[in-house]
């Protein structure tokens, strides 16, 4: 169901459809709405979705906000991040399509520095410097690296702002707390993949994407804050069985040709570390729930691998160049967290 909230003027087409979905987050919703008042680029969307939020979302949070064109938007039970956005984005009319986490608090001219990187680097997707919201000083992320093993990380988490200059450059994908996205391509690849439900997607999405011949562009300049992991907790069950189990489907659906075989020994060893970690963690049987799933669920992943690779129009070198070989980096990533 939806209800327009007022009347403000609105664009027939914007640039930008923001798409927000709130589950559990409801408490952060005025302060993103505030961020988004104060943007100096105006031509864009906003679509709230309640997705199945136990507490509901009083429409009385949008009144303030009169300005802004919002249509708010609920249904019953939580569909997922990745089903949640999917049925907003069969809505949205923007050019572009830009995702925003609830606890995500854009800066005054993030649009405006959204709108320069497009026009420089077009055929692109986008991902947002995302500073922690309670620490300032460090990075919540700058894009997402994907490592030859399967494994994913927000590359530089929690390094100092101060630790390098920052510049544009090429990430793998962008995280999806702050990503934005040709509406076009998004829908060219169908979206996210609705099984995966909740972490991982925004990767598996950038995956298809790339092998569909986007790059992704992380742009150093539209800076957002974000509070992170604020509906499901950083080191939740819920958090390890989505992230652990959808690890395993995006390496066998998205790693092109040969390659998904030569490099399935090192995918299998990160995954039996992940599991070890998890048991030394006291988080072992939902880590050990995750990779059976996984299993469970890998037939129906390869048939749909099929579809993926047959759309595929990057060539494979410009795609493995794009990851992270180096051996040593889960061990690193997993040693810093």
């Amino acid at each position: 169901m939806s209800s327009p909230l007022e009347e403000p003027q609105v664009t027939a087409n914007p640039f930008f459809s923001i798409i927000i979905l709130c589950w559990k987050s409801n408490q952060y919703l005025p302060s993103c709405l505030d961020a988004l008042i104060s943007q100096t680029e105006k031509d864009f969307e906003i679509l709230v979705l309640d997705n199945g939020s136990p507490e509901t979302i009083p429409q009385t949070i949008f009144s303030g906000y009169k300005t802004l064109n919002i249509q708010w938007l609920k249904v019953e039970e939580n569909l997922g991040f990745a089903a949640g956005n999917n049925f907003v984005a069969s809505l949205a009319r923007g050019t572009y399509l830009v995702l925003l986490n609830a606890d995500a608090f854009p800066e005054s001219d993030w649009l405006q520095q959204v709108r320069r990187g497009i026009e420089k680097y077009p055929r692109s997707c986008y991902a947002s410097r995302l500073i922690m919201a309670e620490h300032p000083d460090r990075y919540d992320g700058k894009g997402d690296v994907y490592h030859a093993s399967g494994l994913a990380w927000r590359d530089s988490y929690n390094a100092s702002v101060d630790s390098a200059p920052d510049v544009d450059h090429e990430a793998f994908s962008a995280c999806a707390a702050a990503a934005i996205y040709p509406r076009d391509a998004f829908l060219q690849v169908g979206g996210f993949d609705t099984d995966f439900f909740a972490y991982i997607e925004d990767v598996d999405l950038g995956f298809r994407l790339r092998l569909a011949g986007y790059r992704c562009i992380y742009l150093s300049a539209a800076t957002v804050r974000h509070v992170g992991s604020a509906s499901t907790g950083l080191r939740s069950e819920f958090a390890i069985y989505y992230g652990q189990r959808n690890t395993v489907w995006a390496f066998f659906k998205d790693m092109p040709g040969i390659w998904v075989w030569l490099l399935a020994p090192a995918h299998i060893l990160v995954n039996l570390l992940q599991i070890l970690m998890a048991y030394v963690r006291k988080r072992g049987r939902v880590s050990l729930k995750a990779k059976i799933d996984a299993l469970k669920g890998l037939p129906a992943v390869l048939k749909r691998r099929k579809s993926v690779q047959r759309s595929r129009v990057a060539s494979i070198g410009s795609v493995l160049r794009a990851m992270d070989w180096n051996p040593f980096s889960p061990l690193i990533k997993w040693i810093q967290r």
